[in-house]
Formats: C-alpha cells, sequence, structure tokens
C-alpha cells in the first residue's frame, strides 16, 4: 500500500480479524520496511491480535541520497512529519481508522516517533524504542504525554546512557527503561529479539487496550 503524506511513501499493512490496536513503525538509521528486525516484533504484535504498518520514511530517490550523505536519517522534524501523516492516513483508512495508535521506533526512528507523540498526544497512545536515539527528540521530550518504553541492550553502552538520560526528560507519566542483558544494539545474540518483542508487545497490549475506552 501507499501512504499519502505530501508524497506516497511505501508500506506494509496487515490487519488481523478483530484487532484491538494499530502499532506503525520508524526504522532506524540506514534500514527501511524490510528490517527484519522490526519484522520480527511486528509478528510478535499480529499474533496477539494488534495490526502493524511498516513504512518507508524516505522515498527511493532519498533513501539513495541518505545512503550518500546520513543527512536525512537525523532529520527527526522531517521523519516525525511523515509518521504523523501516516497517522492520519491510518484515521482515515476503514479498516484501521478506530484503532488506538502506538509507535515503535528504533534507532532514529524512535526519536522521531516521540516527537511525532508530543504532537499528537490525542492521537498516539503509547511508544516504545528499541535501541532507540530518543534524545534526538530535543526539546519534545517532556511534551510526550503516551506511555513511553525505552528497550537497551545491556553491552550498547553509549545508546544505553543516551537513554538513561532521556528518560526523566520525557513528559509521560507511565515510562520505563528495561535493559536486555548481554545484548547488543542490534539484539542479534540468542533470545535478545524475543525480549524485545515481549516486551513491546506486553506494552502495547497493556496501553492500547486503556486508550480504546478513555
Amino acid at each position: 500500500m501507499r501512504v499519502e503524506t505530501s508524497i506516497a511513501l511505501e508500506g506494509d499493512l496487515s490487519v488481523p480479524e478483530r484487532a484491538r490496536g494499530i502499532v506503525l513503525f520508524a526504522h532506524g538509521t540506514g534500514s527501511d520496511r524490510h528490517s527484519p528486525r522490526n519484522r520480527a516484533v511486528a509478528s510478535s504484535l499480529r499474533r496477539a491480535g494488534m495490526a502493524t504498518l511498516l513504512l518507508d520514511l524516505l522515498t527511493e530517490l532519498e533513501e539513495s541520497e541518505d545512503t550518500a550523505t546520513a543527512r536525512m536519517r537525523f532529520d527527526i522534524g522531517l521523519l516525525a512529519e511523515r509518521i504523523l501523516g501516516a497517522a492520519d492516513w491510518l484515521a482515515r483508512e476503514e479498516r484501521t481508522a478506530e484503532l488506538p495508535l502506538g509507535c515503535f521506533g528504533a534507532s532514529t526512528g524512535a526519536g522521531a516517533a516521540l516527537a511525532a507523540a508530543a504532537s499528537r498526544p490525542e492521537r498516539i497512545a503509547a511508544v516504545v524504542s528499541r535501541g532507540g536515539r530518543p534524545d534526538l527528540a530535543g526539546p519534545m521530550l517532556e511534551r510526550v504525554r503516551a506511555p513511553t518504553l525505552l528497550i537497551v541492550g545491556g553491552n550498547d553502552p553509549f545508546v544505553l546512557g543516551l537513554n538513561q538520560e532521556a528518560l526523566p526528560r520525557i513528559g509521560a507519566q507511565e515510562k520505563e527503561l528495561q535493559i536486555v542483558p548481554g545484548a547488543t544494539h542490534r539484539f542479534e545474540e540468542p533470545g535478545a529479539l524475543e525480549e524485545v518483542a515481549r516486551l513491546a508487545t506486553d506494552w502495547f497490549a497493556r496501553h492500547l487496550s486503556h486508550f480504546a475506552r478513555v
């Protein structure tokens, strides 16, 4: 499918029967909607009865430019705007219009997901960050109201430090930092990605269900 923002973005939308929420995936540095790590988490979410949208935040031409310059992956304002465009598209799409929305961000995509949540608190019900850069959301962190879960590998010291510094700045009443022991930035160690999927699924199941009743 294509998400129409000011441009057309490619995405993979999956909606199980009787879905109880939808999670929009914002990929990270140098990745796209085909990320095997995000797809593994999305599969776990669908088994738990949630719809998923894996989205390319950049066009094919922009991806080519970013591969050469690494410029656009750090343009958090642009990426957050694309996430919000996708959120608006989901609100118009018949299959997803009534579903509470969560955002799953990885690496730089996590900063964009948090910035988007700060801009649209009435729409984005929960955020999960995997090995993310919440610091890139800057002052928008204090405006985040959606329950936020930060997941970081225990053997990813640089990103862990950034998340520890960012956590108290997040304005949400409910926020947590979960450290996966022994995991590095890509969570490639045995069982690490499965733990990420479990944590994310539990978080979205709890908070999207609550949001649906508000």
